[in-house]
């Protein structure tokens, strides 16, 4: 006695690409339902691929420590007494100085990262995953402010070990912190785009300090400007970080007019995100 054949039997006994075309549904419906991470998902995961990697390149994380260390004893005990009489006088004017320079410096590194991707190829990999394009960026702004953190954690924590004590209180301080950090991120977005014309991060790294080294001795951070030369002077009062190191004495010290440096520091940050932002995107996109 023969059994009736059912319909699926039928179609697949007398089409003999029915099985394939099943099987192809099967799979257009898989990716259908997989889902897709979101671009805060996506960042967030990027970000600390970027924390991750510091494990194998542990240099990052001791110049984000090392920077500051080395800058604030060599020159509270070295220079203070000649410059302001005492270091005691010289760290309430240093240390907001030397916190503004120590994030300057560490953002090469970021730069240096993102080209040590686009060299190796993992830049061009990872953009052609299935999540939002800029999600590879912004994660490793991501573990840039984190980096920033970290660094201005040893600046303060040291400045306070040796005598420094903000009158701002902890407000000011994390005031005066937010605030480098976000001129530090801006600064991220340049070196960025550098990464990714020149695509090597020991070139990366030393445009960098060919722009950042004369940037934070032509500035206020160490000394005041009225007994340098006229021409010198102008340089530091257009130089953004004697702005931000400006704006985060006031706000760390509670000394002098706070809104008019803050307002220029915040007006560098936004320049330079303006300028830098958009710029780093095109490359970005240009890599097609």
């Amino acid at each position: 006695m023969s059994t009736p054949a059912t319909p699926a039997t039928a179609s697949l006994s007398t089409d003999p690409l029915g099985p394939l075309d099943t099987l192809d549904a099967l799979l257009a419906a898989g990716r259908t339902a997989r889902h897709r991470a979101g671009p805060l998902v996506a960042a967030g995961t990027f970000g600390r691929r970027a924390l991750l990697k510091i494990k194998h390149d542990p240099k990052q994380l001791v110049d984000s420590a090392a920077i500051p260390i080395l800058f604030t004893v060599l020159f509270t005990y070295l220079f203070g007494g000649a410059i302001s009489g005492s270091t005691g006088d010289y760290l309430t004017s240093l240390l907001p100085g030397v916190l503004s320079m120590s994030i300057a410096i560490v953002t090469m590194y970021g730069g240096a990262r993102l080209a040590q991707d686009v060299r190796t190829g993992a830049f061009d990999r990872l953009r052609g995953l299935p999540v939002w394009r800029g999600a590879f960026v912004v994660g490793g702004l991501l573990s840039d402010a984190a980096r920033y953190v970290f660094a201005s954690a040893i600046v303060v924590g040291l400045g306070l070990a040796i005598g420094y004590r903000p009158a701002g209180g902890a407000p000011g301080v994390l005031a005066a912190v937010a605030l480098v950090i976000a001129f530090g991120l801006a600064l991220s977005l340049l070196w960025a785009a550098v990464a990714l014309v020149v695509k090597d991060p020991a070139v990366v790294i030393s445009v960098a300090n060919a722009a950042l080294i004369p940037l934070s001795f032509a500035s206020n951070i160490f000394v005041q400007p009225a007994t340098m030369p006229g021409w010198l002077q102008t340089v530091v009062r257009v130089n953004p970080l004697s702005h931000v190191a400006t704006a985060a004495r006031a706000l760390m010290n509670s000394t002098g007019p706070v809104a008019g440096p803050v307002t220029w520091s915040l007006a560098a940050t936004a320049a330079l995100t303006l300028l830098c932002g958009p710029l780093t995107l095109r490359l970005y996109a240009r890599r097609d």
